[in-house]
């Protein structure tokens, strides 16, 4: 694997360890809605990503102006995505419900490069993917196995994970798309992310008063904002500047894994046997995309080939 393919790797990973708080540090505010927590997380993070992106957005201006449907499509992902996300939390539970939504992501971001740019998916990432997927799939049995009383809720988280999971890869697809293009990684997910965070405020002033009832809950709308979701995208950002998004939502499938470890050893979820064996299977499928990312049909160039503009 070359160094500048490795390092996307780390990065996307670190990532998704952030990512993987999320869940828990959300039920440590418990009077605070999914959408006030969804909108707090990325509505702030992505406004931040836009303010710091500010020099290299008045650069990329005339770029950006030319690449327009691939911003608001991407916006529109960011928009919806935490919404649906942290919503598919709430009813289903942190495990199932960041299993679902990171594990369905794969598929759909796999899904809008090969339509949309005709890219060839190699073997080891439709292998990755499957090991994944399956994994997802194996947790989810196991959470309905334990509470079959909660079906319904649960049917509505998944439903409202896979939601996430399409948006998720919609994002991550415009903003590695509009870095091909030649666009500075700061201007490409500063547009995405500050137009995505400026339309999740209305959403955050209609149901953020909650965040603002405890210190504990500022608290950690404040940690959401900044650390996960700010932090954690501008990793993700770099990220994206060396391996595809293909590759990079699969190696987020560490996050549901970290979110349901988690789950279990702070929040008090129970994990069954089988729930451990699907965490299993996704730890393995990050090894498999871990191993072949270097260069693929799926990669993109390293940072020494790349074009200026792009780094």
């Amino acid at each position: 694997m070359r160094n500048g393919a490795l390092a996307g790797v780390v990065a996307v990973l670190i990532t998704a360890v952030l990512w993987g708080t999320t869940g828990t540090a959300a039920t440590l505010a418990p009077g605070v809605g999914p959408l006030a927590m969804g909108a707090a997380a990325l509505g702030v993070g992505g406004i931040l990503q836009g303010l710091i992106a500010l020099p290299a957005l008045r650069r990329e201006r005339a770029r950006l102006a030319a690449a327009r449907p691939v911003v608001i499509a991407g916006a529109l992902g960011v928009a919806i995505y935490p919404l649906a996300f942290y919503s598919s939390m709430h009813l289903a539970g942190v495990a199932i419900g960041t299993v679902v939504s990171l594990g369905s992501a794969p598929i759909a971001s796999g899904l809008l490069e090969r339509i949309l740019e005709r890219r060839r998916l190699g073997p080891a990432w439709q292998a990755a993917a499957v090991l994944g997927i399956a994994g997802a799939a194996v947790l989810c049995a196991a959470k309905l196995g334990q509470a079959p009383e909660e079906l319904g809720a649960t049917a509505a988280g998944v439903g409202l994970g896979l939601v996430a999971g399409v948006t998720y890869a919609l994002y991550s697809w415009g903003a590695h798309r509009l870095m091909g293009q030649g666009i500075g990684r700061a201007a490409a997910m500063g547009s995405i992310f500050g137009l995505g965070g400026a339309a999740l405020l209305p959403v955050l002033v209609l149901t953020g008063a909650p965040l603002l009832a405890t210190p504990q809950a500022f608290a950690v709308g404040a940690y959401m904002a900044l650390v996960p979701m700010f932090l954690g995208y501008v990793l993700f950002g770099f990220g994206l500047t060396r391996i595809a998004p293909s590759t990079a939502t699969t190696l987020t499938l560490a996050e549901p894994a970290v979110a349901a470890v988690l789950a279990v050893a702070v929040v008090g979820e129970r994990l069954p046997a089988l729930g451990w064996a699907g965490l299993a299977a996704i730890c393995a499928s990050i090894l498999v995309v871990g191993l072949s990312s270097g260069r693929s049909a799926a990669d993109v160039p390293t940072p020494s080939e790349a074009p200026i503009g792009a780094r």
